[in-house]
């Protein structure tokens, strides 16, 4: 009998199309985000890695806004590519040889068929560590980091 439950239970909290989405969507729109920093290449970045993981980790299709069951929209509220962390031991000279950077954003996932949030964060942050002169490597780890913290969120719903 606890077995029986435990399936029912299972089937409830797990049985949802798309891989955490509610069974109704099946079709998502991802929005450009607004970007409020000066860097243009990190929205063109941050949205073609959340579109390949929102398709192969949600297992939902793309489709037009006025067409998807949900949306996703946001906004790139910050970015500051050059906090330094780690200095070299020159006395003569001292140099940053480790840096970070910070990335924030804030975002919604939308159910236009049910006409409710379904999932949504303001302030998300993500750091990336790079050596001095490779900042694209830092902001591709804040990129997976933030991404994958949207994917783990919204999954976490269901």
């Amino acid at each position: 009998m606890a077995f029986a439950a435990t399936l029912a239970l299972n089937g409830c909290v797990y049985g949802f199309a798309g891989g955490g989405l509610p069974p109704g969507v099946r079709t998502i729109a991802i929005l450009p985000f607004d970007n409020q920093t000066p860097s243009a290449e990190l929205q063109q970045e941050f949205m073609a890695r959340l579109r390949r993981e929102v398709r192969a980790r949600l297992g939902v299709r793309e489709a037009g806004e006025s067409k998807a069951n949900a949306v996703v929209r946001g906004t790139i509220t910050r970015y500051e590519p050059d906090i330094p962390i780690a200095f070299s031991a020159d006395r003569v000279q001292s140099v940053a040889a480790r840096r970070k950077l910070l990335l924030t954003i804030d975002i919604e996932i939308y159910d236009q068929t049910a006409g409710r949030v379904l999932w949504a964060r303001k302030g998300m942050s993500a750091e990336g560590e790079y050596a001095e002169r490779a900042e694209a490597e830092g902001r591709r780890q804040a990129i997976e980091k933030l991404v994958n913290d949207v994917l783990d969120g919204a999954q976490s719903q269901w």
